[in-house]
């Protein structure tokens, strides 16, 4: 494999089409696409400072990356990439790609990061920006954080844990998702979601996992929620007391206490939700 070492570089496709190369500490400074349909690439030590770094690019090992700001759009059409301790400071990165594998990495502009893409592994990454994950598939993180709005709309196949998700309208549109050992905030969580499952976490929602279809929580804390589970499906276990709950369809409720059960749609029969609260013996509503 030839080496690359301590260069500046620049222009339009710099190293197009580069095979079989190691870069190491280098910049890439203005020009697009420097290593557009490239493959079997590592890079370490190396700065990008210019647009879409990595298109249709395939096999790459990436150290201690960083793609500033103006990388925007930085790696889409690219598949099996593995990048560790590194920094994207760019938003757009990732679209339609695959077999991605971050570790260790930050994504403080992670604005329409990720859309349309599979087999996303993510550990001990944080991340900043509204409509992460958009439409992509096949998710497993842990110990992620993410600060942005309607985070993996439309996504399926998530398996999250040891997470802390600030976000409002997360997780909308979304179908099998499992989230364990986390703290999730935001209000509208869920909505129009299917397969959801939730176990041993903090929730905090307004307005809450509504519109779903087979909502579990298992061990959840609920904590300032109201209006929650409308026209949902739902089984839960909370030793929590939730502030209020609003017309859902069926299932089973078990807390502490529901300070509020607000019925005003007569079309649904509320006999098919079930109640446990405190020490109580089960009862329909």
């Amino acid at each position: 494999m030839k080496t690359i070492k301590q260069a500046v570089l620049s222009g339009e496709r710099a190293l197009f089409k580069a095979q079989n190369l190691r870069i190491e500490d280098s910049v890439f400074l203005d020009g697009e696409s420097p290593l557009k349909e490239s493959s079997n690439l590592e890079l370490v030590n190396d700065i990008f400072r210019w647009k879409y770094p990595l298109w249709y690019s395939n096999f790459l090992e990436a150290e201690n990356i960083t793609l500033t700001e103006t990388a925007r759009s930085g790696i889409w059409y690219s598949h099996h990439l593995e990048i560790k301790h590194s920094l994207i400071q760019a938003p757009k990165t990732f679209r339609r790609a695959s077999n991605i594998h971050l570790e260790d990495v930050q994504l403080p502009n992670a604005e329409e990061t990720f859309w349309n893409c599979q087999q996303i592994t993510l550990n001990n990454v944080q991340a900043t920006g509204d409509y992460f994950a958009m439409n992509s598939q096949d998710i497993k993180a842990d110990q992620f954080t993410i600060s942005g709005n309607y985070a993996f709309d439309g996504a399926k196949n998530i398996e999250i844990s040891n997470a802390r998700i600030l976000s409002k309208d997360a997780f909308w549109n979304c179908e099998n998702v499992v989230v364990r050992d986390s703290v999730i905030i935001g209000e509208y969580l869920g909505w129009n979601s299917k397969n959801i499952k939730l176990i041993n976490c903090l929730v905090e929602s307004n307005q809450g996992m509504c519109y779903m279809k087979n909502l579990e929580m298992i061990d959840c804390k609920i904590v300032n929620t109201d209006l929650a589970f409308e026209y949902s499906t739902v089984q839960v276990s909370t030793d929590s007391v939730i502030e209020s709950i609003k017309n859902p369809l069926a299932g089973k409720i078990q807390a502490a206490a529901i300070e509020e059960i607000i019925f005003d749609d007569s079309a649904i029969d509320f006999s098919q939700t079930k109640l446990s609260l405190g020490n109580e013996n089960q009862v329909a509503l």
